[in-house]
């Protein structure tokens, strides 16, 4: 079984009043996994929804690593504290179709 890159998609909806702390909490996240892991994430938010935030990360050989490691940093920002009522973090794993 090849090892192929994991591709992961995540998300959610951010309360009106926690936008600015938590895009705040989510950049210092996504320094830190830049730091610790090498990996590169990147922030959307929707085109016609604001407040509907995807994190995208590609090319993870390690995603349990990427996952854990996640995970405990958005801990210590109790990140799940910004999300919209109702909302939780969804997560999407891709890899790309074998030939």
């Amino acid at each position: 079984m090849s090892k192929r890159p994991v591709h992961c998609y995540i998300y959610y909806r951010i309360a009106a009043p926690h936008a600015a702390a938590a895009r705040t909490a989510l950049h210092a996240t996504l320094h830190a996994l830049q730091e610790r892991l090498g990996v590169v994430g990147r922030l959307f938010e929707g085109d016609a929804e604001p407040l509907l935030w995807m994190e995208v990360y590609e090319n993870l050989a390690d995603a349990r690593r990427f996952e854990t490691t996640l995970s405990a940093l958005l801990a210590t920002h109790h990140f799940e504290r910004y999300l919209a009522p109702g909302s939780v973090r969804r997560i999407e794993r891709f890899v790309a179709q074998a030939p």
